[in-house]
């Protein structure tokens, strides 16, 4: 099933006409507390979310609503400043329409960032986890449903669903900057409560590393696309039942401003390295 003249053209449309030169190849979802990474990008163009069709409006503190278009250290890139959460009610469509959004635009790599708890000790608030593959605990696939065959076939592989190339580059540039980047299995939960440590028991035994409430929807309707795609973690806490404490999102958003310091060093980099 092909579907035409969809908000996703639209929005499209808005973007392209608002990029005065190169389409950027790149772009960016920020994650809950992570705000601090788009000040580093050189605007030249901010789009609210209410300005495009079919575009979530976030409902989470930490998450702007808002679409920059300009450079990080001389590449082009697209920045989501929030994302839809299944959690908040939104529907299916309105984790698509962004996404899609972009492929139609002309993005060929996303990098998806979040915050999330750890379950491994040894990285604690503040560290940065590199996904390289993703457990869909949330019950729910964005695909399901008619196709849509401009995007992709009806069974699309997930063999690769992080980049192995973009993940390579990437940990070569942690290396470089003295970046600890241990790579780990992303498992996702539709939320909103926080897990219970009998879950993150069971999590731990399916071989999962971070848990978050995010990202790997997004993932898969960019692999569907032909997106590749790259995925880190910042971690804001152990998971439950690992320190004792009580979860809360404060901690979440404040343990987010500690690791962007390290997220941003590592994109910045990394599209230094990329422009030059």
């Amino acid at each position: 099933m092909t579907q035409t003249n969809t908000p996703i053209d639209a929005c499209a449309g808005i973007i392209k006409s608002k990029i005065s030169g190169e389409v950027p190849k790149y772009a960016l979802v920020l994650g809950s507390g992570l705000g601090e990474l788009a000040e580093q990008i050189e605007v030249e163009t901010e789009i609210s979310y209410d300005d495009l069709p079919g575009f979530p409006i976030p409902t989470v503190e930490g998450h702007h609503g808002s679409m920059l278009i300009g450079t990080l250290m001389g590449t082009p890139i697209i920045c989501l400043q929030g994302r839809a959460h299944l959690y908040e009610g939104h529907s299916v469509e309105k984790i698509i329409t962004p996404i899609r959004t972009l492929k139609t635009v002309g993005v060929e790599n996303l990098i998806l960032t979040n915050a999330a708890g750890s379950l491994d000790a040894e990285n604690g608030s503040g560290s940065l986890v590199l996904i390289n593959d993703q457990i869909n605990f949330s019950g729910i696939n964005p695909l399901v449903g008619p196709n849509d065959e401009r995007f992709g076939p009806r069974f699309s592989d997930m063999s690769f669903a992080y980049d192995p190339d973009l993940r390579k580059a990437i940990s070569e540039v942690a290396k470089a900057e003295g970046i600890k980047l241990p790579e780990g299995v992303y498992i996702m939960v539709k939320g909103p409560s926080f897990e219970t440590p009998a879950e993150i028991r069971a999590f731990r035994t399916l071989g999962a590393n971070v848990v978050g409430m995010s990202t790997v929807p997004e993932c898969i309707i960019a692999n569907h696309a032909g997106m590749k795609v790259l995925g880190i973690s910042s971690v804001t806490n152990l998971a439950a039942g690992m320190s004792g404490n009580a979860l809360s999102h404060a901690e979440t958003l404040e343990e987010g401003k500690n690791a962007a310091k390290n997220l941003s060093k590592l994109l910045k980099s990394y599209f230094a390295k990329i422009s030059s």
